[in-house]
């Protein structure tokens, strides 16, 4: 399952924030991707819209336990980096507790930290859907690639809800 035993942060993701400043001024290269300016920044219902996508698109493969689609509408490093095997692999855990992911497509995400970019076409959000019994945690990436942000790495945790208030 994604987080405890093995994040779903998949290779596609560390080899896009693992590439040093120094290293992508040394040797200017042509850019594929469009300046900084072309790339929006997700509304608010456009965030929500990617976070309720990337969701259904892994409950739909939970279900059926094919990965092609979730696969398929990644981005391109994440398609290098997984296949669909791969990722029923990753999924396993969350798949064994067989954890409802349809129905965080009630309710907002709450977010825990600030939406930002984490990279010039690099875009992190980090929730939680609030449902009981079990909340849904996520973190998501997302990167700018052929005109859209398309997910690059992905965690999703089932959350136990508490009935009590932490201790002060």
């Amino acid at each position: 399952m994604p987080g405890r035993s093995a994040p779903a942060f998949f290779v596609a993701l560390a080899a896009v924030c693992a590439v040093p400043v120094s290293a992508q001024q040394a040797a200017p290269q042509p850019s594929v991707q469009p300046p900084p300016s072309i790339r929006p920044t997700p509304g608010q219902l456009e965030l929500s819209k990617l976070i309720w996508s990337t969701v259904a698109a892994v409950d739909h493969a939970n279900r059926s336990g094919n990965y092609s689609v979730l696969r398929d509408i990644s981005a391109q490093g994440f398609q290098i980096n997984n296949t669909p095997a791969q990722l029923g692999q990753i999924f396993t855990g969350l798949r064994n507790l067989q954890v409802d992911l349809s129905n965080a497509l009630l309710v907002p995400p709450t977010y825990t930290v600030a939406p930002r970019l984490v990279q010039e076409d690099v875009f992190r959000v980090q929730g939680v859907f609030q449902m009981r019994p079990i909340s849904i945690g996520f973190d998501l990436y997302y990167q700018w690639e052929q005109g859209r942000w398309k997910l690059v790495g992905i965690d999703l945790q089932p959350l136990q809800m508490t009935t009590e208030a932490p201790s002060r």
